[in-house]
């Protein structure tokens, strides 16, 4: 297996960001529609500095895009990012699934102890 290095930090960026419950909470806010980052405080008990260092770990991470307009700045989700954090965990599902299948094929191959002819 051939290991991208650069592909490989762009996918530890994500999946770090995503550890944390606040910045997952983020990403769902604003999925469904643009919220300013004052907006996106409101909800949670910490301060606005805090709030901005979550978007900026989602930022940085290509989970969120930033658009300033006017005086505000805009956060949006980035579903081709959030798509290819699924995409990956799907491979690894089949993967999983597959060892599970082979590991099965192998138990009904044996005979049980006891039952050798």
């Amino acid at each position: 297996m051939v290991v991208d290095s650069e592909r490989d930090t762009e996918v530890d960026r994500i999946f770090q960001a995503l550890a944390d419950a606040t910045r997952r909470d983020i990403v769902a806010r604003t999925l469904t529609h643009e919220l300013s980052v004052s907006a996106i405080a409101e909800h949670y008990a910490m301060s606005f500095a805090a709030v901005q260092k979550h978007v900026a770990v989602l930022e940085r991470a290509s989970l969120i895009t930033k658009v300033r307009r006017g005086r505000e700045q805009l956060v949006h989700s980035n579903a081709d990012t959030l798509r290819r954090a699924a995409q990956l965990l799907d491979a690894y599902e089949k993967i999983w699934h597959s060892r599970a299948a082979r590991i099965g094929d192998i138990l009904l191959a044996e005979p049980e102890k006891g039952t050798e002819q």
